[in-house]
Parts: structure tokens; sequence; C-alpha cells
């Protein structure tokens, strides 16, 4: 069902409207006019029942008899339809905090995930026919949703392909909210933003994916270090040729990018050996 505007009047013309009944009704009968009196104070009892208040970033939605006639979404007094209901919704901008969540992402690891959704109603028509109640309704789409995303995707990427869940997370906070959409349009409701608040291993592998993360670290650090050692011992080798300076044989370069190396990728501070000799 379609939000459409209802038929309303300003509520200061309705009220004066009423009161002229009122009083010519109080007149007819002051004169005996007994038919034309009740007649008049029907009338305003009648009117008087389509009298509401729309409050700032609130609609009405109004039926008459079970037959939707439209929404009020105009804050302010009016006269609507007499004899109908109204029922308030609320169009606030709002927030959803999901539980902390246990799943399993795509490699089966199983990680506790929670998120924050802001929403607000835009069809109120459909916030209330469409959905049985569309609060409830967006807290078990949006942890629906919250899990469905981190399924696809791993807590981490040691290989660097691809997306993560730890490393891309204003990716996956853009797919969590294109899919919350999705969900919750049927609703009539309207995702301004989800975030990702909580993302960590479950407990009970939390301390083996912890050191796979320190040695993956350590494993990426010593890959850069014996890079740039290579790098530079072969520069060191270049410099001392060019120059003319130094003319090194097949073992002496060994020896010299040996000890270059060493001294480089070591992790701890190299202790010099003067040489006093040859090699030969």
């Amino acid at each position: 069902m379609i939000q459409k505007n209802a038929f309303k009047l300003n509520g200061f013309v309705g009220i004066l409207i009423i009161l002229l009944l009122t009083i010519g009704g109080i007149w007819a009968l002051i004169n005996f006019q007994f038919l034309l009196g009740a007649l008049l104070l029907v009338v305003m009892g009648v009117l008087s029942t389509g009298v509401t208040v729309v409050q700032p970033n609130e609609a009405k939605v109004i039926t008459f008899f079970g037959r939707y006639v439209g929404s009020i979404i105009n804050d302010g007094l009016w006269m609507t339809i007499p004899a109908t209901l109204r029922k308030k919704v609320s169009l606030r901008v709002r927030n959803f905090n999901s539980e902390t969540l246990k799943v399993n992402d795509v490699e089966g690891n199983p990680i506790e995930i929670g998120a924050v959704i802001v929403f607000k109603v835009v069809d109120s028509a459909k916030a209330v026919f469409d959905v049985d109640d569309y609060e409830t309704f967006v807290r078990i789409q949006s942890e629906a949703a919250l899990r469905h995303v981190a399924t696809k995707y791993p807590y981490d990427n040691f290989k660097d392909e691809g997306y993560s869940l730890r490393g891309n997370i204003e990716e996956v906070a853009e797919e969590l909210a294109r899919e919350l959409q999705e969900r919750l349009g049927v609703a009539g409701v309207e995702i301004i933003e989800a975030r990702l608040t909580h993302l960590a291993y479950a407990t009970e592998i939390a301390g083996a994916m912890l050191q796979r993360q320190q040695a993956s670290a350590i494993l990426a650090a010593r890959q850069i270090i014996v890079q740039g050692a290579v790098g530079m011992a072969q520069d060191a080798i270049d410099q001392l040729q060019s120059a003319g300076t130094l003319q090194l044989d097949e073992e002496r370069k060994v020896a010299m990018i040996n000890n270059l190396l060493v001294a480089i990728v070591s992790d701890r501070s190299a202790q010099p050996v003067i040489n006093t000799g040859t090699l030969y």
C-alpha cells in the first residue's frame, strides 16, 4: 500500500465552524426550533471528531471503517474526515543497536559482530499496513542481514586478496546498508546509515587467531627486511666496483653479501669481527 494525502482542513477554521454550529444549535433550541437545533448540534458533534493534532516529524494514518483514506504528514492542528481512526507513526530518525551476534565467517571461523542501524519511516502506509509491527520487522531483518553479510567474507585476509571484515569495514558497512534497504523497503523504511560497532573472534579461538596474526605480521616484516637487505647489498657491491677502487672476485662478493645480510636481517646488533688476514 502506497502513502497518499488525506483530506484535511485548517484546524482553526474547523474549530470556528464547530463553534458557529454550537452557537446556532443553542440559539435554535432557545427559540423552540428543536429539530433545527438538534440537527446543528449533531453535525457539530460529528465534525468535532475530525479535529486532530499532528506533532513535528509525525504522521497520522487515517482509516474510515477499515478503509485507508490517507495520511497527514504536516504538523499542526487539522480537521479531517470525521469518525475515523487515526494511528500515530513517528517519522523521526532512530537508531537500532543490534545485539552482539555470534556467526561463522566464510572460512568457518566463529566471530562476534554487532552493528548500529540509523533509519526512519518514509511511507507511513507501508509501515502500518504492509507489516505487522515495523519496529520488530526492522530488528529481525537487521540481524538477519548482518548475519548474511558476515558469512560472505573472512574476518581477516592474510593474503591481501579480496575484502575482509576487519580490513574493509567501510565497504562491508555499505553492503550491509544496501541489503537492509532491500529488505526493509517493504515496510516503508529508509536506511540512512549502517555501521559495525563490534567485531572480534569468538572467545574459543581468539588466542589462536591472535598468534596467527602475530606470526603473519612477523613474516611480512621479515620479507620486507630481506628485500631491503638484498637491495642494499647489491647497491654496495655496485658502488664499490663502479668506483674502480676495489675489485672483488666471486668469493669475496659472496662473503661481503653474507656479512651485510647477517648485519641487516639479524634482530640483534651485529658484533663486528676484524679480519687481519686473508680469505685465502
